[in-house]
């Protein structure tokens, strides 16, 4: 039974998060991906494809998350989830750092918008 400690937890620095690996294949777990994203205010993702369902919940802070056409406030405690192939951003509009626990299931990959393949999340890999 793999233990994931926090001080051996992958971590991944993007320009617009930190991401923090939790379980995946290459942490043991063959079915399922979760992480940690903290994001700075007014940090913002791209918009992205993932061909997977993700559930985001808000630990800390507010996240909004604009999927398939549709904005949503997601508060510390919300839920959001978040479809397979829909086009998705995710932005911290706060003044306050926001984090979430991020889960899918393994073997996800992301595309943009114009269709450039992004391959594998690392953090979810």
């Amino acid at each position: 039974m793999p233990l994931i400690r926090k001080s051996e937890a992958p971590t991944f620095t993007t320009p617009n998060a930190v991401m923090v690996g939790h379980a995946g294949p290459s942490l043991g777990s063959a079915d399922l991906s979760m992480w940690q994203v903290r994001m700075e205010p007014a940090a913002a993702g791209p918009a992205h494809l993932v061909d997977r369902d993700q559930v985001y919940l808000v630990t800390a802070g507010s996240l909004a998350v604009v999927a398939g056409g549709e904005e949503n406030l997601a508060l510390a405690g919300d839920a959001v989830v978040i479809p397979a192939g829909a086009a998705r951003q995710i932005r911290n509009q706060g003044e306050v750092t926001a984090t979430a626990i991020v889960c899918m299931t393994a073997g996800g990959r992301v595309t943009m918008p114009d269709g450039a393949d992004r391959g594998p999340l690392p953090w979810a890999s």
